[in-house]
């Protein structure tokens, strides 16, 4: 049974920073760790001290974790960033809460020796015999240590300690990755064996600080890492331990310091689940593929009615990703959508609650249309962020003192700043409309036979044509994704107050445009009267565009399998030269274009140059960050990979943030998730000068010092399909609402006992949808218990009862 454990946060806001800069505020954004390992930075927000962020993730984390921390800093243009605050939480404490936390919590100060870092690998052993009494410890190698050194290493040691016995290891230089392969011994005496207490294992740094050349003697300090605690007790009880150990800090003084670091509000969510075989989830497969193509069936009418409405949106999501992997999402959709037709009266108010369909439809589009909408919008996006004009229509909210001069007459007046920002803002929408209604062939053909598929039953019952896909498709997709660029993962930073605004604005004209220009003049917002015309001008080629989208072939989306684009991810990143002379660091990483399809990974010198290099997607092995001491570098990622001749080859890349680093980590696991020759461990430094800057090994070939995290990714529209992990998260939800079931279950059979009253031998159990469910429930339960069970024997050796 596999172990699934997902981590969901949302990094909110903060308030009362304290101010960093001379200026009397900060420049603040967050940092978040797994383990000490940065998972994610948010963006920049500039000279705030009460910053909103909005920014949320979710992390599959496979081989699970320890804590989450969320760091605080302040950005400096010249120099180091600045350390405002932290907050660590612990599983334990995520996972306590059933719902999640939500709620606003203190920043304490930071100090990186109380930082959990690194593990040690290690034997502890009890050994008696009639001549002595021993204990024997073999030290066998560290990783991950923090680096104590100005060039980014360490010169790490080991020491054990039990009641007055003390033993050390060698001092490996500059490394923090030590491979000591050492034994220590202490002996002891046989009154020692009743001791309470623990074996401490403390991992040291050695620094010599200074040297007197008059008296000839050096003075030497070392820094204690950090330490792992073996209560002695568990050595009568098992004599030899053995493992990898964390390395946690000698003492914690984290202090709250009474909000006068600030607080930031959080969101977090953990869920963990345990993975049945295939062959438990199957049954309710088939009854929600039966769903679908027995109209007498209502296996989703019962799981909307005991979902809430809170999680809606991720059940959507996992049925959406269920019936991709069926084929059979464009049938799965037009159930839904035909039921809230049937079940709506108004035609305006068709699909505007958050019901199970409309909630399917845009987890849908984002699905299937996510790279599709990149390459409508983003080149518009990019040029109105680099543009960066000051627009604003509505007088109540025209600021001249934030205009620049547009001629040498003086200050500009209210009525130039309105007439300067219609004009930038028809140019925009102008742009925005051109690219959408140009881009009906580069629509996902299985998204346009659902679009198809909803404009019949809409018209069958009324008497309108394009409302209910232009809803969806201005509305629900372009218009958010114009609104909030990061979210959509158009940009990598948040807007700018100007910037913001003018996306706002271009948002509310959008949705007119997709509304059909029916609403206009009747809100409270008549500032917007000059992008009328434009908006009825547009019109009648949005209403062409949405014609030619529907106008496809029926078959070829009836039963499309999910194939998002041929490309993943592409970009330019820089490249390690590892051919030719030996080259500095900084002149050795070649500016390329990169582009990641489900089946390579390929580089040239441009878009359109030949492609110089490729790597096929089943020949990865790793893929993983790589330690800034290898290269004297940030952000520098490997692709291992081996080929027909049975060799590890090593790709180095250079990202120009944490960010893009941590997206095309994710991206390139994804689509290698599932091949079969995944390293357990890799190096995090290079090979060079004859030996790895990590473990110092000379041995090019010698098996990595560090475990690989190849399964660890970011959770958002272009996760692989995992039929099984979608299924048991819809197991979950039934379950949750198995008291609902039961009131179903008693209803239909008053019913069907009421129309059967002349022949009751009719009635059959799990004969109705609610009873089958409420079966299946109870056999998922069963099969959880049995898999816990067997887990438990196996880890005790001991025969639990049935």
């Amino acid at each position: 049974m596999a172990k699934n454990t997902s981590l969901y946060f949302r990094i909110v806001e903060g308030r009362n920073l304290p101010a960093k800069d001379v200026s009397g505020t900060s420049d603040p954004y967050c940092i978040v760790k797994v383990d000490n390992e940065v998972v994610a930075r948010t963006a920049t927000v500039w000279k705030n001290l009460n910053p909103f962020w909005g920014e949320e993730y979710t992390l599959h984390l496979p081989m699970g974790f320890h804590s989450l921390s969320f760091h605080v800093m302040d950005e400096d243009t010249i120099g180091h960033d600045d350390v405002i605050g932290k907050i660590t939480l612990s599983k334990e404490s995520i996972g306590s809460q059933a719902k999640g936390l939500d709620s606003w919590m203190n920043l304490t100060r930071v100090d990186p020796d109380e930082e959990v870092q690194g593990e040690i690998h290690l034997s502890l052993e009890l050994l008696k015999d009639t001549e002595k009494i021993s204990l024997r410890c073999q030290i066998i190698e560290a990783r991950d240590l923090a680096p104590r050194d100005i060039s980014g290493t360490s010169d790490p040691f080991a020491r054990v300690i039990f009641n007055n016995h003390s033993a050390e290891t060698s001092i490996i230089k500059k490394t923090r990755f030590p491979h000591w392969e050492e034994t220590l011994e202490l002996e002891l005496d046989p009154e020692e064996l009743s001791e309470e207490g623990a074996v401490t294992v403390e991992v040291w740094d050695w620094d010599m600080v200074a040297f007197n050349h008059w008296i000839l003697c050096c003075v030497f300090v070392c820094y204690c890492f950090l330490q792992v605690e073996i209560p002695f007790a568990c050595l009568h009880k098992t004599p030899l331990v053995q493992g990898w150990f964390r390395l946690l800090p000698l003492g914690n003084n984290e202090v709250d310091a009474g909000g006068k670091l600030g607080a930031l509000r959080l969101k977090v969510r953990l869920v963990e689940d345990r993975i049945l075989p295939s062959v438990y989830y199957q049954p309710l497969i088939d009854l929600l593929v039966e769903s679908v193509i027995s109209p007498d069936s209502s296996a989703l009418t019962m799981l909307e009615e005991v979902t809430t409405v809170e999680s809606r949106q991720d059940v959507a999501m996992t049925l959406v990703k269920i019936y991709l992997g069926q084929g059979l999402v464009v049938p799965f959709l037009d159930y839904l959508n035909t039921r809230e037709v049937n079940h709506t009266t108004d035609p305006n108010t068709l699909f505007r609650s958050n019901s199970l369909a409309s909630k399917s439809m845009e987890q849908f589009m984002k699905a299937v249309g996510m790279l599709y909408l990149h390459e409508v919008l983003k080149p518009i996006i990019n040029r109105i962020f680099d543009e960066k004009k000051y627009i604003e229509l509505d007088p109540c909210k025209i600021d001249l003192n934030r205009t620049r001069r547009i001629s040498f007459k003086g200050a500009v007046s209210e009525a130039e700043v309105r007439e300067s920002s219609v004009e930038m803002l028809q140019s925009y929408l102008t742009s925005i409309i051109e690219s959408i209604v140009g881009s009906v062939d580069q629509c996902p053909p299985v998204m346009r036979v659902a679009f198809k598929q909803l404009h019949k039953r809409v018209e069958e019952q009324f008497d309108v044509k394009y409302l209910a896909i232009s809803g969806f498709f201005f509305l629900r997709f372009f218009a958010p994704a114009i609104l909030t660029p990061k979210l959509f993962q158009l940009r990598d930073q948040h807007a700018d107050t100007r910037t913001s605004r003018t996306l706002l604005l271009l948002a509310k004209a959008l949705q007119s445009v997709g509304n059909l220009g029916l609403q206009l003049g009747h809100g409270k917002e008549q500032w917007m009267a000059p992008l009328h015309p434009i908006i009825l001008r547009s019109v009648a080629s949005v209403k062409d565009f949405l014609d030619k989208l529907i106008d496809i072939d029926h078959d070829i989306g009836k039963r499309a399998v999910f194939m998002p684009s041929v490309t993943v991810k592409e970009g330019y990143l820089l490249k390690y030269k590892t051919e030719g002379p030996l080259l500095l660091s900084r002149f050795a990483f070649k500016k390329r274009y990169f582009r990641l399809t489900s089946e390579t990974l390929s580089y040239a010198k441009t878009p359109d140059w030949q492609v110089c290099s490729s790597i096929p997607i089943q020949c990865v092995c790793a893929v993983e960050r790589v330690d800034e001491n290898a290269f004297q570098q940030q952000n520098v990622m490997q692709i291992i990979s081996q080929h027909n001749d049975g060799q590890l080859h090593t790709m180095y890349i250079q990202c120009k943030n944490v960010n893009e680093l941590n997206q095309w980590l994710s991206a390139i696991r994804k689509v290698s998730i599932y091949n079969e020759r995944m390293l357990p461990s890799f190096h995090p430094g290079a090979h060079r000068s004859g030996k790895w800057t990590c473990c110092l090994q000379a041995d090019r070939t010698v098996t990595g010092c560090s475990r690989t995290h190849s399964a660890v990714t970011l959770g958002d529209w272009s996760d692989p399909l995992d039929p099984d992990v979608e299924t048991q998260t819809i197991y979950k939800q039934l379950l949750q609402g198995r008291d609902k079931l039961r009131l179903v279950q008693k209803t239909d059979h008053k019913q069907l006992q009421s129309t059967c009253k002349s022949n009751v031998q009719l009635m059959k159990p799990g004969q109705s949808v609610a009873a089958r469910l409420l079966a299946m429930i109870q056999d998922l339960e069963q099969a959880h218990a049995t898999f816990q069970r067997r887990e438990k024997e196996d880890a005790t050796g001991v025969i639990l009862n049935p």
